[in-house]
């Protein structure tokens, strides 16, 4: 038997703004023990029986950083192999494009274990218990779904129907009053997201249901460029053909349409941490209500969540409200209006503004930079660059740059110079100069670099070579 836990790793998080950006969404936020949402859901597919490898369909910009995710919790050296999409299309053409793909390697009796990038599974023994039922049900040709036992009358969720394993049917979001009366039904369950299935029974019910998806995703597989290497394989998506592909999800597409469709009611610790209630929950309570994520000092407040990692935050007289704090963007809001930041980030992005995208610290292949100060005509930048890692042979237009090494050996290219500066050394990059920054030890490079010219944005950049892909 085979099993191949497939993690889709995709969705703005535009609730829990202005942690989760969309050049850093959710599945990549940090948890008060370290580990990445991600991460955890590497482990947790990791943890299953026969696995072979770990399958992940993400955005082609989140790659390195996944890769990087992985790399810290992945002891086992378990094999990755990635779908990288240039632009979301739903979970109908991610799930077509991951079975696909593990039917060209393993055939169509492997199963897939479709998880979440996004979500928190406490229990990992329980969950484990609920995918070795998944796989029985999956064995009798089902395509198997997990629903969560509910605790809350949530409208956040859409809801299933069952009776014991059988499903009666899919609900949307309900109001709070359907909510409640599910509740106390107890014939519902929260639907999760999260499916098992042998690939050849998808095969199937995608051609049944909705086979312009399947062909479409197969077409742009057929067309797309596959990397090969030890322990890794990659399939970057083609923009051309993949904006072909009908948006859809997998429940509307097929899951609400089969009648092969069974569910394991789960009782794990699920959460999808869609809120920044939910996030909170995660930091124990003092005798107040209070929860805090870092530095704050609170008088006269209750039920008040803070997360600030960096600035002291100081609340007085407050009652339900959430403060959170990051190094360029604060947010302010009533608890019971959790599911509404959403709007903020909409805003932000129909205006184009930085914050919806980027943090003050910005995550590349070859390391990160962090913006320390900018106004007109500068801008200061600390950069970290990774052990033999390098960035691309570039050039800008409107801008010159001095960088300044505080740490490690740096080899650069100036021109037609190639020289070796080391700690408290400096050099100039005029405008107009090709140049290129490397770090060939195995340490950490820092440099601190100061833009000065008319313009200093990131799009002021040609490349000449990258070791990327990104010229």
């Amino acid at each position: 038997m085979i099993l191949i836990p497939t993690i889709l790793c995709g969705g703005a998080g535009s609730r829990l703004w202005p942690l989760s950006r969309s050049l850093h969404p959710k599945p990549f936020i940090r948890l008060n023990d370290g580990q990445s949402l991600l991460q955890k859901a590497f482990l947790r597919g990791s943890e299953q029986n026969h696995v072979h490898e770990i399958l992940t369909v993400t955005n082609r910009e989140f790659l390195f950083k996944t890769e990087d995710d992985y790399r810290e919790v992945n002891e086992a050296n378990i094999s990755t192999s990635f779908i990288l999409e240039p632009f979301a299309k739903n979970t109908a053409a991610a799930i077509a494009a991951a079975t696909l793909n593990v039917i060209e390697n393993h055939g169509e009796d492997a199963f897939l274990l479709v998880l979440a990038a996004d979500h928190l599974i406490k229990d990992s023994q329980a969950f484990k218990a609920s995918v070795d039922l998944a796989v029985k049900l999956a064995e009798k040709n089902n395509l198997v779904t997990f629903g969560i036992q509910p605790t809350t009358p949530e409208t956040g969720y859409g809801y299933i129907e069952a009776d014991g394993n059988t499903v009666k049917r899919f609900i949307e979001k309900p109001d709070l009053q359907t909510a409640k009366e599910y509740l106390s039904s107890g014939r519902f369950l929260w639907n999760s997201g999260m499916f098992c299935f042998k690939a050849g029974i998808m095969l199937k019910e995608m051609q049944k249901h909705c086979p312009d998806i399947l062909n479409a995703v197969s077409n742009c597989i057929k067309s797309s460029r596959t990397v090969k290497g030890d322990g890794i394989r990659q399939v970057e998506l083609t923009p051309e053909t993949f904006k072909l592909v009908r948006e859809d999800s997998i429940d509307f597409s097929v899951f609400e349409k089969s009648s092969n469709i069974a569910v394991i009611p789960c009782n794990i610790g699920w959460s999808d941490i869609g809120s920044w209630t939910a996030m909170g929950e995660l930091t124990p309570a003092d005798e107040n209500g209070n929860r805090v994520d870092g530095k704050a000092r609170l008088y006269d407040s209750k039920n008040c969540f803070i997360r600030s990692k960096n600035r002291l935050v100081g609340a007085v007289g407050l009652e339900n409200i959430t403060i959170i704090d990051t190094a360029d963007a604060l947010l302010v809001l009533h608890g019971d209006k959790a599911q509404d930041v959403r709007h903020v980030y909409t805003d932000l992005k129909e205006t184009d503004h930085e914050v919806h995208k980027i943090h003050k610290t910005v995550y590349r292949p070859w390391g990160q930079y962090t913006v320390l100060e900018e106004g007109p005509h500068f801008k200061i930048k600390r950069i970290v660059v990774k052990p033999h890692s390098r960035l691309s042979l570039q050039l800008h237009q409107h801008r010159s740059e001095h960088w300044v090494v505080l740490k490690g050996e740096a080899l650069i290219v100036n021109g037609e110079n190639e020289l070796t500066i080391m700690r408290d050394e400096s050099t100039f990059i005029p405008s107009g100069h090709k140049h290129r920054l490397c770090n060939p030890t195995d340490d950490e490079l820092v440099i601190i670099e100061v833009q000065t010219g008319k313009y200093v944005s990131e799009d002021d950049i040609v490349r000449f070579e990258d070791n990327y892909g990104r010229c």
